[in-house]
């Protein structure tokens, strides 16, 4: 890794991470559509996506021990593999049982996927220069992930435009060519990837596989060490509880206020878009954010003004309002997600990078199940509006844990092994290193939509 510099490591890190990404932005529009015309209905389709989210809850731990005992590639390169396999079957699958299976295969991905190239990224880049401010590429990453996106949907709209071919059916069109990058992403991840490991072969996978189970526990224990790196993962708990509201009751909002579902469902397709390149820019205003601000009062900022802007999707009384606030939600979204990743990284070395990022991501899973409930319910028994409110509580009040961060950074005098403190001690030498998460995306339309799209994010997506 050190041999290559911090320019080398930064445009291969952005160009996989493009092309990791631009698959989504294919599938992203016509998933739930191309469902819907092999015969499944929308009770049906909410019930295969529980196959990828269950997987992804029990496995995005286990994975990251697994990346931090064998190393990024070879997790990073089955998680490619996985996926290749699950498009494939998305693409022929005409029954329920094909489409829960492909669903549960993207669980394994996104579990696998989780962050490896993130991690990857930062650790090549302080190989080649100790003091180098990675945050600047996670920054351009939560660019390139909107352009991806974006450019991905607008392909895949033309896709659809042009109608059948042969057999082919116009919602078929964006799968298939999604699965061909998908292969080109994996030959490019082949020849771009370079990574440093001590053992390969059988002997290494077994000798991994046993590792893991301590390498998580070990990870889990620096949480019980460090204030800081506690708050910082406790962050997505808030988060994930809040983020309900802009991807689930924000279409119900919009249906709301223009008082017809297919008009909203209309609307909320491109606004969908633009909302991705949005999070572009909010992405690359993190070098701006870091310069005048830092990183931790930065990040504190972020969550009290998406807070504010999910109080304008839930007060603003027209239809114009309401997506403004959305795309300046998505536009902080992606500003959040470099800052807080950023300052994650900062509190853990190597060998139990993966693994931490797993639990940071994990953390968001059934704080979200558990918003979903809250929230709809809430809804239900009195508003849209009084539910988004709660959610934008939620979402600000999570700034103060990043205190810890901040006043580390200002305190940066070393912490002694006798002393508890908010520095994590040197974890031990490891054979390797892996994972981060993709950042959250915004939702493209009325019905469920893939975890791609999502949180991530994610990213991660989060996915840097």
């Amino acid at each position: 890794m050190s041999a290559l510099s911090v320019r080398q490591v930064r445009f291969r890190y952005l160009t996989l991470y493009g092309l990791r990404w631009l698959p989504a932005g294919l599938m992203i529009p016509v998933m739930i559509l191309l469902m819907q015309e092999r015969g499944l209905s929308l009770t049906q389709i909410g019930l295969v996506g529980t196959a990828q989210g269950l997987i992804v809850l029990a496995l995005e731990l286990p994975t990251g021990g697994l990346a931090d005992a064998l190393g990024r590639k070879p997790v990073l390169v089955a998680a490619w593999v996985v996926c290749l396999a699950s498009l494939a079957i998305f693409a022929v699958a005409d029954s329920f049982w094909l489409f829960f299976l492909s669903w549960a295969l993207q669980g394994v991905y996104r579990a696998l996927d989780s962050g490896p190239l993130e991690s990857w990224y930062v650790d090549a880049t302080l190989a080649a220069d100790p003091d180098a401010e990675y945050e600047r590429g996670l920054g351009h990453a939560g660019t390139v992930i909107g352009i991806a996106i974006g450019a991905g949907a607008l392909l895949s709209g033309g896709l659809v435009a042009l109608g059948p071919v042969g057999p082919v059916s116009a919602l078929t069109l964006p799968m298939l060519v999604a699965i061909a990058l998908q292969m080109v992403a994996l030959i490019v991840l082949l020849m771009l990837l370079v990574e440093i490991r001590p053992a390969r072969g059988a002997g290494a996978l077994r000798a991994s596989m046993i590792e893991a189970p301590r390498m998580v526990g070990q990870a889990v224990g620096l949480l019980r060490r460090s204030r800081v790196l506690l708050a910082l993962v406790c962050v997505e708990l808030f988060w994930g509880f809040g983020m309900v509201t802009f991807e689930g009751l924000l279409p119900v909002r919009l249906a709301e206020v223009i008082g017809d579902a297919d008009r909203a469902a209309a609307l909320l397709g491109p606004a969908s878009s633009v909302a991705w390149l949005a999070n572009a820019a909010g992405a690359a205003l993190t070098p701006l954010l870091l310069r005048r601000l830092g990183a931790a009062p930065s990040a504190a900022l972020m969550r009290v003004l998406q807070g504010v802007t999910v109080v304008g999707m839930g007060v603003f009384a027209g239809p114009v309002g309401v997506l403004i606030a959305y795309l300046a939600c998505y536009t902080v979204h992606g500003a959040s997600n470099p800052l807080h990743m950023g300052l994650l990284h900062r509190q853990v070395d190597g060998p139990y990078r993966t693994s931490v990022l797993s639990l940071n991501s994990m953390m968001a899973q059934p704080a979200g199940a558990l918003g979903g409930v809250v929230l709809t319910t809430l809804a239900d028994r009195t508003s849209i509006s009084t539910a988004m409110l709660v959610g934008a509580v939620v979402l600000a009040v999570a700034a103060p844990l990043y205190l810890p961060a901040w006043r580390a950074g200002r305190n940066a005098a070393p912490v002694t092994a006798d002393e508890p403190g908010d520095a994590l001690p040197a974890p031990p030498a490891g054979p390797g290193d892996a994972l981060a998460g993709a950042p959250a995306g915004p939702a493209p339309a009325v019905s469920p939509t893939p975890a791609d799209s999502a949180t991530q994010a994610g990213a991660a997506a989060r996915a840097s």
